[in-house]
């Protein structure tokens, strides 16, 4: 006799909350530092595989760009992998694969990271790479050039050559008022072509400075040990000024805005949806992010029951709040199907909105969202040391508060059926609501002027 599904889910779901549980009680344990020169550094110590990561996260991203220069932090995520005075061009990669390691950077609004991972017997070569392209980065006309024709052609293939490539910085644009929050981070080719190499050494010298940055190591070491190798490497780096602070301030939203895009590689139609909240790791943000996970976390969420299963007028309804230390956003990505209207996903997301503001959400939809969050945080802690590293870093350069690797979970699960009605209540207003239509580009009529 075949076991019935709705059993068979419940069952995995008491296996899945026993297993964590334990688990998620335990925390990242972590030590903090700061030398002279204020370079942060965090260790935490895990000697279950002998391997370590080095996670060093400058505190710019694209927030800290100026009108006219826009794409020079994430210039310099390239920029710092083409040599110092002591490591030739695109040695660092490849010292770092011939010792057993791997390695890269990302850039966002308002950091930018680079991490490597390797067996830790190579705990000094890693701090010495480190140290010495913060020390002495090759800032030549020839890397230069280089790195901003790499930087074009990533835009040219990530944005400007995929259907709905342009959506997320349309959105952004009409989402913020303010230059540091509406402007892209991979930046503009007018922007880049334009740039010299005497700007991009002032905003290294600017920004890739000891006290501009945190040094996470996690893995395979002894603490004081390390501690000691990172004093000697990177205590002689002289600290800069501190660098100015970028306005991100914004005002209220006051009337509801609409955009259409029009995009020539589009076979469809997407409609994002989106509401200015908060900062993140405030009360109010990890509300919506709970709110995320019932709308759209998953087959039995609201949207997809009721927009892909009930109704059918879309495929992969999804939404997020976004992470940012500034003025977040709340969006939702709604693909419309073949033969459906926009206009009917816009009513019906609208009415599933309207809902969480009146009906408290069920019990099982909350536990459902409580189970999700102990696996993950388990998760967490089971993964790699990469995953850490990073999390520690951004939590340290963004928030000012790594302590969040462990506290963020409790937050998220004391979020309560009246927090959530609250926050959609506060947030989920006509006033507050950005809507983007990216369409397919009609091409011209024959004989029209270009």
């Amino acid at each position: 006799m075949k076991t019935p599904k709705r059993f068979l889910f419940a069952t995995l779901a008491i296996l899945v909350a026993a297993t964590v549980a334990g688990q998620s009680a335990r925390n990242i344990e972590f030590k903090e530092y700061k030398l002279k020169n204020g370079l942060r550094v965090i260790l935490s110590e895990d000697h279950s595989a002998p391997t370590f990561t080095l996670s060093m996260t400058y505190n710019v991203g694209s927030r800290d760009e100026p009108p006219g220069r826009t794409g020079f932090a994430h210039l310099f995520e390239h920029m710092m992998f083409q040599g110092s005075e002591n490591v030739g061009k695109g040695e660092h990669l490849s010292v770092i694969t011939l010792n057993g390691g791997t390695a890269n950077g990302t850039t966002n609004s308002f950091r930018t990271n680079f991490f490597e991972t390797l067996p830790s017997n190579q705990i000094p070569m890693a701090l010495f790479l480190e140290s010495d392209r913060m020390r002495s980065l090759a800032i030549t006309q020839a890397n230069f050039d280089n790195q901003r024709l790499a930087v074009q052609e990533e835009r040219r293939q990530r944005n400007e050559n995929q259907p709905f490539g342009l959506t997320p910085e349309t959105l952004l644009s009409v989402v913020y008022d303010k230059f540091a929050n509406a402007h892209p981070t991979i930046g503009s080719m007018k922007d880049l072509d334009a740039a010299t190499v005497q700007e991009v050494s002032a905003f290294f010298k600017t920004y890739y400075a000891p006290n501009n940055a945190v040094l996470v190591m996690v893995g395979d070491f002894k603490s004081d040990s390390v501690l000691a190798q990172i004093e000697e490497r990177f205590g002689s780096i002289p600290q800069q000024p501190a660098p100015p602070v970028p306005d991100v301030v914004e005002s209220q939203q006051t009337a509801e805005r609409r955009r259409t895009l029009e995009d020539p590689l589009a076979r469809g139609i997407r409609l994002d949806i989106a509401f200015r909240i908060p900062p993140a790791h405030t009360p109010d943000w990890y509300a919506l992010s709970v709110v995320t996970q019932i709308l759209s976390g998953g087959q039995s969420s609201r949207l997809y029951q009721k927009l892909v299963r009930e109704t059918q007028v879309t495929g992969s309804p999804s939404s997020i709040a976004q992470e940012f230390p500034g003025p977040s956003f709340f969006e939702i990505t709604l693909p419309v199907q073949g033969g459906k209207t926009p206009a009917s996903v816009l009513t019906l997301t609208l009415a599933e909105l309207e809902r969480l503001k009146t009906e408290p959400v069920s019990d099982s939809e909350l536990e459902e969202v409580r189970i999700s969050l102990r696996r993950s945080q388990a998760t967490l802690l089971q993964s790699g040391t990469a995953n850490r590293a990073n999390r520690l870093g951004v939590l340290a350069a963004g928030f000012n508060d790594p302590a969040q690797i462990n506290s963020s979970y409790q937050s998220l699960a004391n979020v309560t059926k009246e927090d959530i009605q609250r926050v959609a209540r506060t947030y989920f207003v006509d006033t507050n609501r950005v809507e983007l239509l990216t369409i397919p580009k009609r091409p011209a009529a024959p004989g029209a002027t270009q």
